[in-house]
């Protein structure tokens, strides 16, 4: 069996929805691509397998850090763009009934 190139993707974290502060916001993560299919749990029917690889994420400040780290370690990545960012249309109460 020959060896299998490791597959990751680098995506730009999001900002919580469930809280107002912005302390990992805009951090990169390259989170690795499962080897094998998921297979349901004869005992407890949840979904697993046994690519532990699919645990490990790792957080880098900057997207270079993690094309750098990727590249050194020898992993296919798969860059995720971020969408851009939602503006607010500010307006007042009135305006909805004109």
């Amino acid at each position: 069996m020959g060896f299998i190139m490791p597959q990751a993707r680098i995506y730009q974290r999001v900002k919580n929805s469930m809280q107002s502060g912005r302390a990992r916001d805009g951090q990169w993560v390259l989170e690795f691509e499962s080897s094998e299919p998921q297979r349901p749990d004869p005992l407890t029917g949840w979904a697993g397998g046994s690519d532990t690889r699919r645990q490990v994420r790792l957080n880098f400040p900057t997207l270079d850090a993690a094309k750098a780290y990727a590249a050194r370690q020898g992993i296919t990545v798969e860059h995720i763009v971020p969408a851009a960012p939602k503006t607010l249309k500010i307006q007042a109460y009135a305006d909805n009934f004109r």
